[in-house]
């Protein structure tokens, strides 16, 4: 079973007017990953697909509701899969694709038609889906950890020593928009992406995941000058404009996957905020 919600952008004008359930309904991902189905969200901002897939003893296909606007979902759209639960497979057409946990699998535009399986119903995978149009045609691609570009940043005086792993990203494999990783902090940092920034170039979505049960990020967004906050779980996402910062303090150290598109994949390309002018 596959779902789809469609989101409107949101300018930041409106943005300034919401109470914490209006953020929470445009920018707030809870519930993607439900047993035995596909959820997926629309959002207009860059067109970004996010979406969960949890198989269980039967492989669940990937659909393209009406809103995807083509009879197979990657006719005219590029897939980076994310595995965050047990072993997994994605299959592409006839040619399978095993996925570990915090494994990505890049999938181009033109690939054929997507399913998910789990190895194990009782340790099923939980495939994290982030889908952004393409333009042209690039080979499938798997990546693990040890094949994508590392980087350590942070002091631990900080609170905000942490590695940030680039999957999707030029130097590792081609895609057209699409760039994707993730960011593991070190037991005792709590801070991410702080001094913060935006790039109104590309979007940017955060999914959190290794929080314990009674733990939360406070996720920072909004204009640097007109900040708000949000409360996160475990495996819930936060859509991020390009006008908005994307920043967050946990109880405790956690990890999230990042995923970038718009109109350029260089990832320093971002505007940086100064610590005395956010408010």
């Amino acid at each position: 079973m596959t779902t789809i919600e469609v989101r409107q952008a949101t300018s930041p004008e409106e943005a300034r007017r919401f109470d914490t359930e209006g953020l929470r309904r445009q920018f707030h991902i809870g519930g993607l990953f439900e047993a035995g189905a596909v959820r997926l969200v629309y959002t207009h901002v860059d067109r970004f697909v996010i979406g969960g897939a949890v198989p269980l003893a039967a492989p669940l296909a990937l659909a393209a509701p009406k809103p995807i606007g083509s009879p197979g979902f990657l006719d005219r759209r590029e897939l980076g899969v994310f595995n965050l639960g047990g072993p997994g497979e994605v299959r592409i057409g006839e040619e399978r694709h095993a996925l570990q946990r915090c494994e990505a699998l890049y999938v181009g535009m033109g690939a054929g038609e997507v399913a998910f399986a789990s190895r194990d119903p009782s340790n099923p995978a939980r495939f994290y889906l982030l889908s952004t149009p393409a333009h042209a045609q690039h080979p499938t691609a798997k990546i693990t950890e040890a094949g994508a570009r590392r980087h350590e940043l942070g002091a631990q005086e900080t609170a905000n020593r942490r590695t940030l792993i680039q999957m999707i990203h030029p130097d590792v494999c081609a895609s057209c928009q699409l760039v994707m990783g993730f960011t593991r902090l070190a037991e005792g940092s709590v801070w991410n992406t702080m001094p913060c920034h935006t790039h109104d170039r590309r979007s940017e979505i955060y999914l959190y995941f290794d929080l314990a049960a009674d733990a939360r990020v406070v996720h920072l967004m909004g204009e640097p000058q007109e900040t708000r906050h949000l409360v996160i779980a475990n495996e819930e996402a936060i859509i991020s404009p390009g006008w908005s910062i994307h920043s967050g303090c946990g109880t405790r150290n956690y990890a999230f996957v990042w995923a970038m598109a718009g109109d350029n994949q260089d990832f320093t390309d971002m505007d940086m905020v100064a610590m005395g002018e956010l408010r």
